[in-house]
């Protein structure tokens, strides 16, 4: 999983609407290579709810889990051979150069839906 972190208010809408297309066509290459699950750009945290439950008691709260500098803003899903393969399709991701671009790897649960 390569989660994308970066500040909300770092980009312009111009530069945000290229960003999209520069990842699509990203999407578009490592689907070419076999590589491609997923991926999607998240809303603001300010359309973030969080839920918790404490006591058998469920707790809503808008907005996101914590205050930060940087906010989860997407992610792409990938099948990677090895970590060094996955950290190279990392720095190809546009908000690499603005933000942080998280490598990790995902759990395989048995039982899950299988898609």
């Amino acid at each position: 999983m390569l989660l994308i972190y970066g500040d909300e208010q770092a980009l312009t809408e111009e530069e945000r609407q290229h960003c999209y297309i520069e990842s699509a066509q990203l999407a578009q290459e490592i689907d070419s290579a076999g590589q491609y699950l997923a991926a999607a750009p998240l809303h603001p945290t300010a359309m973030a709810t969080s839920v918790r439950v404490r006591e058998g008691r469920r707790l809503v709260t808008d907005g996101p889990f914590a205050e930060t500098r940087e906010q989860l803003g997407g992610y792409f899903l990938i099948d990677a051979a090895n970590l060094d393969d996955a950290i190279a399709i990392a720095g190809r991701i546009p908000m690499a150069r603005k933000g942080t671009v998280e490598v990790r790897p995902v759990i395989e649960v048995g039982g899950l839906p299988a898609k």
